[in-house]
C-alpha cells in the first residue's frame, strides 16, 4: 500500500477509535433520556469525514450541513401537497358529509363536515342514499387520494379542492 493512503487510514482508525468509547460511553447510561441526549452530543469532526473521502480517493470534501426540520403535516392541510411545502406524514382523514346523501358522479364536489371540498377525478358514478356518512380519505399510490364512503365497497379517486 502507498505511503501517501496509509496516513489517511491511520489518522481516520483513530478517529474511530474515539468514537467507539463515546459510543460506548453512552450505552451505558440507563436513562433514556440522558443517553439520547449523550448520542446527540457526539460530534463527526469535519477531519475524520476528510480523511476519509481522502483515503478513499474522493477529490472534494463536502461538510457536514445543518439539518433543516421540514413542518409536519396537519390535518387541514391533507391534499394539497403541491401548494404547501410540507411534510407528508398523513395516510388518510376521516371526516363526515353533512346532511342527506345521495351519491356522486363524476367532476361532482363534495364537501366534508370539517370544511374541505373534494371533486371526484375519475368517471365512477353510484346512487347511495344515506345521512351524514362518515367518510375517510386515503392517500393512494403516485399522489392519488380515494374517497370511502360508509356504506359502500367502491372507493372513488378524488382531489382536494379547498
Amino acid at each position: 500500500m502507498p505511503m501517501k493512503f496509509l496516513i489517511p487510514l491511520l489518522l481516520v482508525s483513530g478517529a474511530a477509535a474515539a468514537d467507539d468509547a463515546a459510543l460506548l460511553r453512552c450505552r451505558t447510561i440507563a436513562d433514556a433520556t440522558a443517553r439520547l441526549g449523550c448520542y446527540d452530543a457526539l460530534v463527526v469532526s469535519a477531519g475524520s469525514i476528510g480523511a476519509a473521502k481522502a483515503a478513499a480517493g474522493a477529490s472534494s470534501v463536502a461538510q457536514p450541513s445543518s439539518v433543516q426540520q421540514t413542518p409536519k403535516q396537519t390535518p387541514s392541510q391533507f391534499g394539497l401537497e403541491e401548494k404547501i411545502a410540507s411534510k407528508r406524514e398523513i395516510d388518510a382523514i376521516e371526516s363526515s358529509i353533512p346532511g342527506s346523501f345521495e351519491g356522486w358522479r363524476a367532476k361532482s364536489n363534495i364537501r366534508l363536515a370539517n370544511g374541505q371540498v373534494w371533486q371526484i377525478s375519475d368517471d365512477s358514478s353510484r346512487a347511495h342514499y344515506i345521512d351524514n356518512p362518515t367518510v375517510r380519505i386515503r392517500r393512494g399510490a403516485l399522489g392519488s387520494f380515494y374517497l370511502e364512503i360508509q356504506g359502500t365497497n367502491i372507493s372513488p379517486r378524488v382531489k382536494r379542492l379547498q
